[in-house]
């Protein structure tokens, strides 16, 4: 059987595997250690610094890059991760993994540890790519109200996180928040149904 990978190397390539969101390759996280530093570049432009910083998690190379990158100011128990795998313990100790080992890469100078890590877990269910009220909740309020465009698969579930935090006051008076958007809108597509009716 002839696989892409076996034809590159037929044709003298090297085959380069990437797995889903780049969690498993060993540079994984490298990129989210330079989005701190580009959001670091941006506060400073702007004058004030970001309280908390939320973000989708599911593979848990992007929160484990964040949780590195404001380690280096000392903010790395402000990147909140909304779990949207319905998998919490899994994709924890998958942020913690890749996080340990981007700090290594990048010379962080302290070890990463669980209390690094933080991971909501309320707003995941019923699975992975099954939203609930809440999470549909939070997509049309946030296109209706901001223009923004999230999916039921994983920013509207990160978004519902965010705004139940907000409305719950988990956020102190005057915070503030920088909602990382991930992307994910073409998987609206798939979901067209659930909003016939708007």
């Amino acid at each position: 059987m002839i696989t892409p990978a076996s034809n590159s190397r037929a044709k003298g390539g090297k085959p380069f595997p990437i797995p889903a969101g780049c969690s498993e390759h060993p540079y994984g996280g490298l990129g989210f250690v330079g989005f701190a530093e580009e959001v670091r570049q941006q506060e400073a432009e702007l004058g004030f610094k970001f309280d908390y910083i939320v973000v989708c998690s599911v593979t848990g190379s992007t929160q484990a890059g964040m949780v590195v990158g404001f380690a280096a100011d000392g903010r790395s128990q402000r990147v909140i991760g909304i779990d949207a795998s319905a998998k919490p313990e899994q994709t924890k100790a998958q942020i913690l993994r890749i996080a340990r080992h981007t700090a290594e890469l990048v010379d962080l100078g302290r070890e990463i540890t669980e209390d690094d890590v933080v991971l909501d877990t309320r707003y995941a269910y019923p699975e992975y790519g099954l939203p609930n009220e809440g999470t549909l909740e939070a997509i049309r309020l946030c296109g209706r109200l901001e223009g923004v465009l999230t999916d039921p698969v994983y920013e509207g579930k990160s978004m519902a996180g965010m705004i139940g935090m907000v409305r719950d006051g988990e956020f102190p008076e005057g915070s503030r928040v920088l909602y990382a958007h991930l992307g994910g809108v073409p998987a609206l597509n798939a979901y067209s149904f659930l909003f016939r009716n708007g």
